[in-house]
Protein backbone atom coordinates (compact mmCIF):
# COMPACT_ATOMS: atom_id res chain seq x y z
CA UNK A 1 0.00 0.00 0.00
CA UNK A 2 1.54 3.62 -0.80
CA UNK A 3 2.10 6.18 1.61
CA UNK A 4 -0.86 8.43 0.48
CA UNK A 5 -3.18 5.27 0.66
CA UNK A 6 -2.38 4.62 4.13
CA UNK A 7 -2.72 8.37 4.72
CA UNK A 8 -6.11 8.88 3.12
CA UNK A 9 -7.52 5.26 2.79
CA UNK A 10 -10.57 6.24 0.78
CA UNK A 11 -11.42 6.11 -2.97
CA UNK A 12 -13.25 8.41 -5.05
CA UNK A 13 -16.59 6.38 -4.93
CA UNK A 14 -16.01 6.54 -0.66
CA UNK A 15 -15.28 9.78 -0.95
CA UNK A 16 -18.45 10.98 -2.48
CA UNK A 17 -20.66 8.47 0.30
CA UNK A 18 -18.08 10.59 2.98
CA UNK A 19 -18.75 13.80 1.89
CA UNK A 20 -22.13 13.65 1.03
CA UNK A 21 -23.09 12.05 4.65
CA UNK A 22 -21.01 14.79 6.62
CA UNK A 23 -20.01 17.26 4.71
CA UNK A 24 -23.14 19.41 5.28
CA UNK A 25 -22.66 19.11 9.09
CA UNK A 26 -19.09 20.06 8.64
CA UNK A 27 -19.75 22.74 6.40
CA UNK A 28 -23.04 24.16 8.64
CA UNK A 29 -20.10 24.47 11.39
CA UNK A 30 -18.10 26.63 9.74
CA UNK A 31 -20.40 28.49 8.24
CA UNK A 32 -21.57 29.28 12.23
CA UNK A 33 -18.38 30.61 12.53
CA UNK A 34 -17.86 32.73 10.13
CA UNK A 35 -21.18 34.40 9.19
CA UNK A 36 -23.16 32.96 11.98
CA UNK A 37 -25.90 30.52 13.39
CA UNK A 38 -29.08 31.51 10.09
CA UNK A 39 -26.30 31.89 7.66
CA UNK A 40 -24.97 28.56 9.08
CA UNK A 41 -28.72 27.24 8.20
CA UNK A 42 -29.15 27.92 5.02
CA UNK A 43 -25.47 26.56 3.98
CA UNK A 44 -26.53 23.01 5.54
CA UNK A 45 -30.05 22.94 3.71
CA UNK A 46 -28.27 24.03 0.29
CA UNK A 47 -25.15 21.50 0.69
CA UNK A 48 -27.56 18.87 1.73
CA UNK A 49 -29.36 19.77 -1.52
CA UNK A 50 -26.17 19.02 -3.59
CA UNK A 51 -25.84 15.75 -1.76
CA UNK A 52 -29.05 14.42 -2.47
CA UNK A 53 -27.95 15.42 -6.42
CA UNK A 54 -24.29 13.75 -5.66
CA UNK A 55 -25.93 10.67 -3.56
CA UNK A 56 -28.87 9.97 -6.17
CA UNK A 57 -26.74 10.57 -9.25
CA UNK A 58 -23.60 8.23 -8.15
CA UNK A 59 -25.68 5.23 -5.44
CA UNK A 60 -29.66 5.76 -6.77
CA UNK A 61 -30.52 6.74 -3.04
CA UNK A 62 -30.65 10.36 -1.06
CA UNK A 63 -28.52 10.69 1.72
CA UNK A 64 -29.99 9.81 5.26
CA UNK A 65 -27.88 11.77 8.05
CA UNK A 66 -27.62 15.36 6.62
CA UNK A 67 -31.55 14.95 5.80
CA UNK A 68 -32.34 13.88 9.09
CA UNK A 69 -30.05 16.92 10.45
CA UNK A 70 -31.71 19.64 8.20
CA UNK A 71 -34.77 18.56 9.24
CA UNK A 72 -33.86 19.01 13.21
CA UNK A 73 -32.25 22.21 12.41
CA UNK A 74 -34.94 24.12 10.66
CA UNK A 75 -37.00 22.99 13.63
CA UNK A 76 -34.93 24.17 16.07
CA UNK A 77 -33.15 27.60 13.81
CA UNK A 78 -36.97 28.49 13.40
CA UNK A 79 -37.42 28.61 16.98
CA UNK A 80 -34.25 30.82 17.28
CA UNK A 81 -35.70 32.96 14.97
CA UNK A 82 -39.16 33.24 16.64
CA UNK A 83 -37.86 33.52 19.87
CA UNK A 84 -34.42 35.32 19.09
CA UNK A 85 -32.47 33.21 21.31
CA UNK A 86 -29.61 30.69 19.88
CA UNK A 87 -30.55 28.14 23.03
CA UNK A 88 -33.00 26.55 20.74
CA UNK A 89 -29.79 26.38 18.03
CA UNK A 90 -27.47 24.87 20.99
CA UNK A 91 -29.49 22.54 22.79
CA UNK A 92 -30.71 21.30 19.12
CA UNK A 93 -26.83 19.75 19.02
CA UNK A 94 -27.65 18.08 22.12
CA UNK A 95 -30.91 16.46 21.86
CA UNK A 96 -29.83 15.88 18.14
CA UNK A 97 -26.75 13.73 19.50
CA UNK A 98 -28.35 12.20 22.11
CA UNK A 99 -31.08 11.18 20.27
CA UNK A 100 -29.44 9.69 17.47
CA UNK A 101 -27.10 7.89 19.54
CA UNK A 102 -30.37 6.19 21.08
CA UNK A 103 -31.48 5.35 17.19
CA UNK A 104 -28.23 3.51 16.62
CA UNK A 105 -28.04 1.91 19.86
CA UNK A 106 -32.03 0.50 18.67
CA UNK A 107 -30.99 -0.02 15.01
CA UNK A 108 -28.37 -2.81 16.24
CA UNK A 109 -31.14 -4.12 19.43
CA UNK A 110 -33.12 -4.74 16.29
CA UNK A 111 -30.28 -5.95 13.74
CA UNK A 112 -31.07 -2.67 11.72
CA UNK A 113 -27.56 -1.24 11.29
CA UNK A 114 -27.88 2.50 10.27
CA UNK A 115 -24.07 3.06 9.31
CA UNK A 116 -24.18 -0.37 7.45
CA UNK A 117 -27.34 0.90 5.55
CA UNK A 118 -25.39 4.23 4.35
CA UNK A 119 -22.07 3.03 3.38
CA UNK A 120 -22.59 -0.74 2.90
CA UNK A 121 -22.32 0.10 -1.43
CA UNK A 122 -18.84 1.46 -0.63
CA UNK A 123 -17.13 0.18 2.50
CA UNK A 124 -17.40 -3.83 2.75
CA UNK A 125 -17.23 -4.82 6.36
CA UNK A 126 -18.68 -8.50 8.52
CA UNK A 127 -21.54 -7.53 10.14
CA UNK A 128 -19.27 -7.49 13.27
CA UNK A 129 -17.43 -4.97 11.88
CA UNK A 130 -20.40 -2.66 10.84
CA UNK A 131 -21.88 -3.34 14.71
CA UNK A 132 -18.29 -2.70 16.25
CA UNK A 133 -18.08 0.71 14.00
CA UNK A 134 -21.88 2.23 14.88
CA UNK A 135 -21.82 0.94 18.12
CA UNK A 136 -18.32 3.27 19.08
CA UNK A 137 -19.63 6.17 17.23
CA UNK A 138 -22.91 5.92 18.93
CA UNK A 139 -21.11 6.55 22.26
CA UNK A 140 -19.00 9.18 20.81
CA UNK A 141 -22.41 10.89 19.68
CA UNK A 142 -23.19 10.46 23.76
CA UNK A 143 -19.69 12.06 24.55
CA UNK A 144 -20.17 14.72 22.21
CA UNK A 145 -23.93 15.61 23.47
CA UNK A 146 -22.61 15.99 26.82
CA UNK A 147 -19.80 17.92 25.78
CA UNK A 148 -22.34 20.22 24.00
CA UNK A 149 -24.46 20.77 27.24
CA UNK A 150 -21.82 21.65 29.38
CA UNK A 151 -20.68 24.35 27.28
CA UNK A 152 -23.75 25.75 27.45
CA UNK A 153 -24.58 25.98 30.31
CA UNK A 154 -21.13 26.71 32.12
CA UNK A 155 -20.65 29.83 29.42
CA UNK A 156 -23.84 32.07 29.48
CA UNK A 157 -25.37 34.01 26.20
CA UNK A 158 -25.43 37.24 28.06
CA UNK A 159 -22.09 37.06 29.61
CA UNK A 160 -18.56 38.47 28.05
CA UNK A 161 -15.33 35.81 28.57
CA UNK A 162 -12.20 37.12 28.16
CA UNK A 163 -10.04 33.87 26.33
CA UNK A 164 -6.70 34.34 24.85
CA UNK A 165 -7.23 38.04 24.04
CA UNK A 166 -10.25 37.68 22.63
CA UNK A 167 -13.92 39.20 24.06
CA UNK A 168 -16.39 36.53 23.86
CA UNK A 169 -20.05 35.97 24.76
CA UNK A 170 -21.17 32.25 25.36
CA UNK A 171 -22.46 31.81 21.74
CA UNK A 172 -19.45 32.70 20.43
CA UNK A 173 -17.26 29.84 23.23
CA UNK A 174 -19.79 27.80 21.63
CA UNK A 175 -19.22 27.63 18.02
CA UNK A 176 -15.53 28.01 18.73
CA UNK A 177 -15.84 24.41 20.81
CA UNK A 178 -17.62 23.24 17.90
CA UNK A 179 -15.54 24.32 14.92
CA UNK A 180 -12.11 24.01 16.92
CA UNK A 181 -12.65 20.77 19.27
CA UNK A 182 -15.84 18.51 18.19
CA UNK A 183 -15.45 18.69 14.25
CA UNK A 184 -11.40 17.84 14.43
CA UNK A 185 -11.71 15.49 17.45
CA UNK A 186 -14.72 14.04 15.19
CA UNK A 187 -12.63 13.54 11.99
CA UNK A 188 -9.73 12.00 13.93
CA UNK A 189 -11.79 9.53 16.07
CA UNK A 190 -13.63 8.70 12.21
CA UNK A 191 -9.71 8.55 10.67
CA UNK A 192 -8.71 6.04 13.77
CA UNK A 193 -12.03 4.31 13.62
CA UNK A 194 -11.87 3.42 9.73
CA UNK A 195 -8.02 2.27 10.44
CA UNK A 196 -9.32 0.07 13.28
CA UNK A 197 -11.90 -1.18 11.35
CA UNK A 198 -9.76 -2.53 8.87
CA UNK A 199 -9.30 -6.29 9.88
CA UNK A 200 -12.98 -6.70 9.35
CA UNK A 201 -12.66 -6.29 5.97
CA UNK A 202 -14.70 -8.75 3.34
Amino acid sequence: MSPRKRLYPFNAEQTVNILSEFGPLVTMFLVNALYGINAGTWALILTTIAAIIAMVYMFRRPPIFPLIASTVTIVFGALTLITHDPMWVQIKVTIFNALFAGFLFLGLWTNRNFFQYVFEKTFHYTKEGWDTFTRSFAWFFLLTAGLNEFVRLYFKDDHIYHILGYAMNGVDIWIAFKLFVVLPLSGLYAWLLTKWMSKHHL
